[in-house]
């Protein structure tokens, strides 16, 4: 019962986390739109913010992967149906894991909107890598931050059309990246100022200012004349900026290779530890949700197959010595599987040295130290091999049948009986022999006789010792 209620708490407290979450995301979406129409009703001086379309920003940070893909393709609807004057995509990304195929769609609808898409690589040291770097060719206006770098593309591209040929600009960057100066040589980097680097977002609004796109032409900019005769240019478009809420976030970290990764064997982990103390509790339930969420992420992202079956595998091997309490052979064989499978765990990518140490040392911690103490501490108390513990009576917690789990004043024991007689929850036992960590006990009433208590039946106190002598040498 009392595992029960832990269950049941652990799974109320996964429901409210989720309820939290989608309130969450409901108040950040809400705290946007206010800000935005702030921006709107509060114009600079000199200008006509009031008055003039918005530019939208969407952050695009992480691995191109289907749910970054989905927000930027809402991103360019919204803009579309809220009439702004453009959409500046924020772009930061090491990587892309969708299909050759969502890829070019993604472009597509890119190069193919009713707005002028820009893309900024920013901001200062980012980088724009793989499919997310040629996403810059049908971009309507780019530009790249101080210290940011774009390329390394790879073959094949996976564009086709667009605003710039990445012909020679894919061959020239399709093992390396290139800085901002040699990304606009390459025509990479076009915006009506010409400006090789763009610092900041800022700028970025400034930059596509002039910017002709379906007989319509961006104006984001004003130039304003002081009386001494000097001219400052001022933002006149207010600016909104959206980003990826706290569900579809969440849902895109855990897609990131080190998080799905260290998800996995931590969920496996807990299940593990829990299997192994008879019952379900709070391991259990935080087990299941890492699991749940590090298979999002394994799905999402390239993963071979060999290598997923070897982590479950020697997943396998530390559980068949985990039950001895001690690390043996079968441990040095999970160890092996392991290290190997985290490391051809995914196609194309690599996990970064501080996931594989975290991961690495994290299991050999566990499996050589941890987790035999654990399950010892669990099932045992210090009083092991003391032969006061033969005969004392205790109460079975689950169906000792038989295997159970009993209770012996305040610690719970891993127990064995006679199969001819298994002994019902919360009936009396008492215990007859220990073996290592489990404890052999037999019911209160009707113990299994072994064959000398029924050979002591038959030898009545007549008998005469010669007898006796003789049927002690034959057993």
């Amino acid at each position: 019962m009392r595992r029960l209620a832990i269950a049941l708490v652990g799974l109320g407290a996964v429901a409210f986390l989720v309820g939290a979450i989608s309130a969450g995301r409901a108040g950040a979406e809400s705290a946007t739109t206010a800000v935005t129409a702030g921006a709107a009703e509060t114009p600079a001086a000199g200008s006509t913010a009031g008055t003039t379309p918005k530019v939208d920003v969407v952050q695009a940070s992480g691995l191109l992967d289907d749910v970054l893909a989905h927000q930027i393709e809402q991103s360019i609807a919204d803009a579309e149906s809220d009439t702004a004057q453009a959409l500046i995509i924020q772009l930061n990304s090491k990587g892309s894991v969708v299909s050759r195929g969502r890829a070019a769609r993604l472009a597509e609808r890119i190069a193919n909107a009713k707005v002028p898409v820009a893309i900024w690589v920013g901001p200062a040291g980012s980088r724009a890598v793989g499919v997310p770097g040629q996403l810059l060719a049908v971009a309507a206006a780019t530009g790249i931050a101080p210290g940011s770098r774009v390329g390394h593309f790879g073959e094949p591209l996976v564009l086709s059309s667009g605003p710039l040929d990445l012909g020679s600009t894919g061959t020239a960057l399709k093992s390396r990246t290139a800085g901002a100066s040699e990304a606009r040589d390459l025509g990479l980097v076009r915006n009506p100022l010409n400006e090789p680097t763009v610092p900041a977002l800022r700028q970025m609004v400034f930059a596509i200012d002039g910017l002709s796109w379906q007989g319509s032409t961006v104006d984001t900019v004003d130039r304003i004349v002081a009386s001494d005769g000097t001219a400052r240019n001022d933002l006149t478009s207010p600016v909104r900026l959206t980003k990826l809420g706290l569900v579809a976030q969440l849902f895109h970290t855990v897609s990131s290779p080190p998080v799905a990764y260290l998800l996995t064997i931590v969920g496996l982990g807990l299940l593990l530890f829990e299997f192994f103390t008879a019952g379900v509790g709070v391991a259990g339930v935080v087990g299941a949700v890492c699991l749940v969420l590090g298979c999002f992420g394994i799905a999402a992202l390239p993963v071979r197959g060999w290598a997923y079956a070897l982590l479950l595998v020697s997943m396998f091997a530390f559980a068949i010595d985990v039950q001895t309490g001690v690390p043996r052979l079968w441990t040095w064989i999970g160890v092996v599987c392991f290290v190997v499978a985290s490391l051809f765990l995914y196609r194309g990518l690599s996990l970064s040295w501080v996931a594989l140490a975290t991961g690495i040392g994290g299991v050999l911690l566990t499996y050589f130290s941890g987790m035999p103490s654990m399950v010892r501490t669990r099932f045992a108390t210090p009083t092991i091999g003391r032969e006061w513990m033969i005969g004392t009576m205790g109460e079975a917690v689950t169906w000792v049948d038989p295997v159970g789990v009993v209770q012996i004043g305040e610690g719970k024991w891993r127990a064995r009986t006679n199969r001819a007689t298994p002994i019902e929850a919360g009936g009396s036992v008492r215990v007859v022999a220990i073996d290592g960590v489990t404890l052999e006990v037999e019911p209160e009433q009707g113990a299994a006789r072994d064959y000398r208590e029924r050979r002591g039946d038959r030898i009545d106190a007549t008998t005469p010792a010669d007898v006796i002598d003789n049927a002690d040498t034959k057993s």
